[in-house]
């Protein structure tokens, strides 16, 4: 192993190998290997994709994994932890473009111009996956599951963005987004009606174009409705059903 500094504020570790002992098994938060695994690709193609692969972290909270104009060489899966991109102006005023949960990809927004047109921040102690975006290009040319994930996580990218430019209430955006991280825990095998929240509410208020305090209103409407539980950052989603009712449109641009 060798380490390595990051942005003068982290030393963190380099493992060139990621596996959970299995060297043709990821790790089960793996972005890729649900694509690859389920066309059945066998052991040539998955180590091919493996040797890839570098495990970096832990970051600390408030730490950058990249930072507006550096130049683009990677793109980063969450192993553990969550993170927020965002873009800070002139003025220092920042933006909030989204949230990554285990197993999403952040970076992907950078493939051209080839620099990363914002910063990843760590919301909480977190760790990664880094694939090298000219090897996986290549690699992604001779499996097509592979290239077919890559175009649906841009695709995704695009969805998040028809959400914040609707003309959508406070209460749709807030349904959207509850649903939306729900389903993006159970897609990776975790609970989809019990989650944390990672971000602070000012973030998930920047992150809405909403003010904080219209969040916390919304919140606590939604509970006091028996949508939802929430107990400082842990939510229980009790209506489901209800939210996506609420969220029907605005939901549709995030699939």
């Amino acid at each position: 192993m060798s380490a390595e500094k990051s942005h003068g504020q982290l030393i963190h570790w380099r493992n060139p190998i990621a596996d959970d002992g299995d060297e043709i098994h990821f790790c089960s938060t793996c972005a890729f290997a649900d694509a690859c695994l389920s066309v059945g690709y066998g052991k040539p193609e998955l180590s091919d994709l493996h040797c890839l692969v570098e495990h970096v972290g832990p970051y600390r909270q408030g730490a950058h994994i990249f930072r507006t104009g550096d130049p683009f060489r990677a793109i980063y899966a969450v192993r553990a932890g969550a993170v927020k991109t965002c873009v800070v102006d002139k003025e220092g005023r920042e933006q909030v473009l989204g949230f990554y949960l285990p197993g999403e990809v952040i970076g992907l927004n950078a493939i051209y111009p080839d620099r990363f047109p914002c910063e990843a921040v760590a919301l909480e102690s977190a760790q990664f996956c880094r694939f090298s975006f000219p090897a996986m290009s290549a690699l992604a040319g001779r499996m097509p599951a592979l290239q077919q994930h890559l175009f649906r996580l841009l695709s995704r990218e695009l969805g998040s963005a028809r959400l914040l430019a609707g003309d959508y209430s406070a209460d749709e955006r807030m349904a959207a987004f509850l649903i939306d991280l729900g389903d993006r825990y159970e897609a990776r095998g975790f609970s989809g009606v019990h989650f944390r929240l990672s971000m602070a509410r000012s973030d998930i208020a920047n992150y809405l174009r909403l003010a904080a305090e219209t969040v916390s209103r919304v919140l606590g409407r939604f509970r006091s409705q028996g949508l939802i539980d929430i107990e400082g950052r842990a939510v229980t989603l009790r209506d489901r059903a209800g939210l996506q009712c609420l969220a029907r449109s605005s939901v549709a641009g995030l699939s």
